[in-house]
């Protein structure tokens, strides 16, 4: 029994993740934060965009501000991750309580989110202050994006610091999936719940949300950091600052090298993030459900992605290595889309799309590597898990307001015959951005190569031999 049991959890997804430092338990309990951060970043970016622009009949811009500003608070993440570096608190716990104050912005954003939009858009009222729908809804995201930022950069430096050597690999690729996995179950429920529209029915959806983020992120963080009581000598000590811990991080050029890979990927592999859809049914001919399947495409690529990482970490490839083959496999994906249209081939056109999630998804989970193992001095994991999740952050905002503003701009010249006839089509304003991606993943190549050489290690490579087999061998 105990040797069937044993080949049980080998065979198991992520069973070989848990360390003794940060037993599987505990890290499964652990990734629930990133479930959460997922509900939200669906809640956002999907579900009240679609109802403030058709039900509320908010204008596009209005919508656009809106969702943008969490993404103004990104750069804060590298603060955030600092000050969890550096807290002293009288029972010595860092990251426990950014964890906390992140769940209780989230979880108040969501709160009043849904009364503030029924206010921003006037909806069954008599009377609306001037401004005031806008100030209530601008709160509720700025609360909503401030704790998730806070939230995910506590709980992965939490994991971060828990997790050895050998582990934090396939740390990575758990808790990535969590995430992803919070993003599938949330926005098909949420769908669900909200196919008929009614402001009460809202009122609810958006509050369950908010309460089962608290009740995720309270079982998450119970226990799982240890008590180190500190002297108030200790306590008493002057703190670090910030711009001598990022010194400390960019002092050998590895960091802001990386950051800067991370913001060009990032840039590269999102700015079509608005335009899949939207060519496959004006350029192709695809029907709502074709186009729909896009999605599950990328999904698919990206958690294969994901065990593949696993795998290759687990080998001792250098991460930064396995960032470049990411970028590799995303120059033929954007190939495959651009070539679609010429061909007529919806095949090559999925195709695609399913190589844009495997080579994003590979590039994220190597950076993401990365950032985990640089050096820490002065300078801890949170600041540099931060540094990475900020520029991550801003860089998929930014490269998404890009992409479909650069189309729409080449669209309007383009049907308007001011770049000629052979260029007055709807493809040329996707074909631009597309062809931008390329060049952008070109830059994120050149940014990559000196890291390749300062990141080497051979020593660390392990015997393949002695590779234990979980999730980097399980099939999906």
């Amino acid at each position: 029994m105990s040797a069937l049991k044993h080949m049980a959890l080998k065979a198991l997804p992520f069973s070989d993740a848990g360390s003794a430092g940060l037993p599987l338990a505990q890290l499964l309990r652990l990734s629930l934060f990133q479930v959460s951060v997922g509900m939200a970043a669906v809640m956002l970016l999907g579900t009240l965009n679609r109802v403030m622009i058709v039900e509320l009949g908010l204008s596009a811009f209005l919508v656009a501000a809106m969702i943008a500003l969490p993404v103004l608070i990104a750069p804060f993440r590298a603060l955030l991750g600092f000050k969890s570096d550096t807290y002293r608190s009288a029972i010595g716990w860092k990251r426990v309580p950014y964890l906390w104050f992140g769940t209780l912005w989230q979880f108040g954003g969501l709160a009043i989110m849904p009364f503030s939009l029924l206010i921003l858009g006037g909806y069954d009222q008599i009377y609306i202050p001037p401004g005031a729908g806008e100030a209530a809804a601008a709160v509720a995201f700025l609360m909503t994006g401030l704790g998730m930022h806070m939230t995910q950069t506590a709980g992965l430096a939490l994991a971060a610091d828990r997790a050895d050597d050998e582990t934090r690999p396939r740390v990575v690729a758990l808790l990535y999936v969590a995430f992803l996995a919070g993003m599938l179950v949330s926005a098909l429920l949420i769908g669900w719940l909200l196919r008929d529209f009614d402001p009460v029915v809202l009122i609810q959806v958006v509050q369950g949300t908010a309460v089962a983020t608290l009740a995720l992120n309270v079982v998450a963080l119970w226990k799982q950091e240890s008590f180190k009581p500190t002297t108030k000598a200790e306590r008493a000590e002057p703190a670090p600052q910030f711009r001598d811990a990022w010194a400390d991080l960019a002092g050998g050029g590895t960091a802001g090298r990386l950051l800067l890979a991370v913001f060009l990927g990032t840039m590269a592999f999102n700015m079509q993030d608005v335009l899949l859809e939207p060519y496959g049914g004006e350029i192709l001919g695809l029907s709502v459900s074709n186009t729909t399947l896009l999605t599950a495409c990328w999904a698919v690529g990206a958690i294969a992605a994901f065990a593949l990482a696993a795998r290759w970490l687990g080998q001792g490839i250098n991460p930064t290595r396995m960032a470049a083959r990411g970028v590799l496999v995303g120059l033929g994906a954007f190939s495959a889309v651009i070539f679609s249209s010429p061909l007529g081939s919806a095949s090559l056109f999925f195709a695609g799309s399913l190589g844009i999630g495997f080579g994003g998804g590979l590039f994220a989970v190597a950076t993401l590597t990365t950032a985990m193992t640089l050096p820490t001095g002065l300078a801890g994991r949170g600041l540099a898990l931060g540094a990475w999740g900020a520029a991550q952050a801003t860089a998929q905002g930014l490269s998404t307001a890009l992409g479909g503003g650069i189309r729409d701009g080449v669209n309007a010249l383009a049907t308007s015959g001011v770049l000629g006839e052979v260029l007055n089509s709807p493809v040329t304003g996707y074909s631009v951005v597309y062809h931008m991606e390329i060049g952008l993943l070109f830059l994120t190549l050149a940014a990559l190569g000196p890291l390749v050489r300062r990141t080497a290690r051979p020593s660390d490579r392990p015997d393949p031999k002695e590779a234990r087999i979980g999730l980097a061998d399980f099939p999906t």
